[in-house]
């Protein structure tokens, strides 16, 4: 019975395994970046910048079709081409960099719906924007894969500097001369996972295995190794549970994905261990002697 449940979907289709796997490699490389969204106070920064690669999709889909190594090119070329652009503009004006993220947010969001429009269909549009992990190919899997590796190096080589930087900037500051060469790492590695997300998750669902689990990580966790490190379990958990129900109730498997993420982030809010609904409003009873 738990067999036929737990495994026998990914035991007897090729396509579950696919699916699995880009769970798990997703889980590997966004957790922690998702942590660091988190900790950064960044979260609703890496909604828009998930929607600025859109337009570079749209591009590339343009060009090839549903190619992968086009739509990836031109999704990680745009991202980075926003975050610069909105860098700049907040050295350059008044405006916050989380405001003109916002604005490119925008536009990016209703250009890449109008260039993909333009030559595709419906389902492709669907495509684009909620992804498809069922029919994730070897292509596929291997950027994916090679994203999670390439993430987990770099955050361990700038680990010390983001961490100082979430908790004391101004130390930061006054050590290195400033943190803008980390800000900018940590950006277009949020920028290349995102990428990554998009191909099984779409741009509209590429965020929400990112920062759901390492949002019910903080009610469960405090060190910054520890919050990373559940926050990519959780990711995996929802990928293999949410694989599962859409396969048992013929649900859409992106979706399905980032809702089972939802149900563990709320369940999280409500029954954590550190600073959730139970622990604050049914605290446990001390005894003195």
């Amino acid at each position: 019975m738990i067999y036929d449940a737990l495994i026998a979907p990914f035991a007897d289709y090729g396509f579950m395994r696919r699916a699995l796997v880009a769970c798990m490699a997703l889980a590997i490389g966004g957790g922690p970046i998702g942590t660091f969204l988190i900790l950064r106070r960044m979260s609703l920064m890496g909604d828009a910048m998930s929607h600025a690669i859109l337009p570079g999709a749209a591009i590339g889909f343009l060009a090839a079709g549903l190619s992968i190594w086009w739509m990836s090119l031109g999704g990680l070329l745009a991202g980075l081409a926003i975050v610069l652009l909105a860098a700049l503009i907040s050295r350059t004006t008044a405006l916050r960099e989380d405001a003109s993220l916002a604005g490119f947010y925008l536009i990016s969001l209703a250009l890449g719906v109008l260039l993909v429009s333009l030559r595709g269909s419906n389902i492709d549009l669907l495509h684009v924007l909620f992804g498809t992990i069922l029919s994730v190919t070897d292509d596929a899997l291997l950027l994916i894969a090679s994203i999670a590796t390439l993430t987990v190096v770099t955050l361990a080589v700038i680990y010390r500097p983001l961490v100082i930087e979430c908790f004391d900037p101004a130390y930061l500051r006054a050590t290195t001369g400033g943190g803008t060469i980390w800000h900018f790492m940590f950006l277009s590695l949020v920028v290349v996972n995102l990428v990554a997300g998009f191909q099984a998750l779409g741009t509209l669902m590429a965020l929400g295995l990112m920062i759901l689990p390492a949002a019910a990580a903080r009610f469960w966790a405090g060190a910054v190794w520890s919050l990373a490190a559940l926050s990519s379990a959780l990711a995996f958990l929802s990928g293999f549970a949410g694989l599962l129900l859409s396969y048992n109730f013929n649900l859409p498997s992106g979706p399905s994905i980032v809702l089972t993420a939802g149900l563990f982030y709320v369940g999280s809010i409500m029954l954590g261990t550190r600073d959730s609904l139970r622990t604050r409003y049914f605290p446990r009873a001390h005894f003195h002697e």
